[in-house]
Parts: structure tokens; sequence; C-alpha cells
């Protein structure tokens, strides 16, 4: 499965971005969603997950309640909606495609095999 990334951009303080993730190759419909983030010089960390259903979501607590996973499995797409945008939340965004087969909420990198390219995000104050 090809992932792309789509959306990002540069926002002030305050502002909201909508994120859109593309597969393609292959359904992702039954297989849970996530995105990560980059900062410059920094790891790449969690940011939310959905699972394969739609039905369940988890976020990482530093953007619970500014963002919000969604996904559309007929256009075979994930989505992040970030509002109240924050500089800190400046960073390289990435989708990605949880391992196993109608799973639960993927939570930790490990439970994610495939990755796509990421989009820019910049936050100015």
């Amino acid at each position: 499965v090809q992932l792309q990334a789509c959306g990002g951009g540069s926002v002030q303080e305050g502002g909201s971005v909508r994120l859109s993730c593309a597969a393609s190759g292959r359904t992702v419909s039954s297989y849970g969603m996530g995105w990560f983030r980059q900062a410059s010089g920094k790891e790449r960390e969690f940011v939310a997950a959905i699972d394969w259903y739609g039905r369940s979501s988890y976020y990482a607590d530093s953007v619970k309640g500014r963002f919000t996973v969604s996904r559309d499995n007929a256009k075979n797409a994930v989505y992040l909606q970030m509002n109240s945008l924050k500089p800190e939340d400046t960073a390289v965004y990435f989708c990605a495609k949880g391992k196993f087969y109608r799973a639960s909420v993927p939570r930790n990198r490990g439970d994610f095999g495939s990755w796509g390219q990421g989009t820019q995000v910049t936050v100015s104050s």
C-alpha cells in the first residue's frame, strides 16, 4: 500500500488545518490508521489513531481536545483535523497503516507497518 499525506501548510497560532491521507494499491478499510509527527531534531511521535471501523480513536495528551482523527473507508482515506494550533505543533506529519487486521486502535509505533511521505505543518506565533 502507498500512503500519501497532504494538506499541510503554514498557519497562525490558533488556526486550523485538515490533513488528508490517501491510500492506494490496496484497501486500508480493515486496518487501523494513525498519524505521527516529527519536529526538526526530534524523534517521531504518535499523534492520533483510529480503528478500522472508525468507532474508536486514541490521542496523544498533547493534542487531545484539539485534534480529531476520522476516516472514510469508501474513499480509502483518513483525515486529521487540527484546531487551536500551537507553535509546538510544527512538524512533518505522517500517516501510517496498522499491521493487524480488524484489531483495536493501534497505539504504539510497532503497531504500524506502512508509512507514507509526510506533509509539513508550520504554526507561527
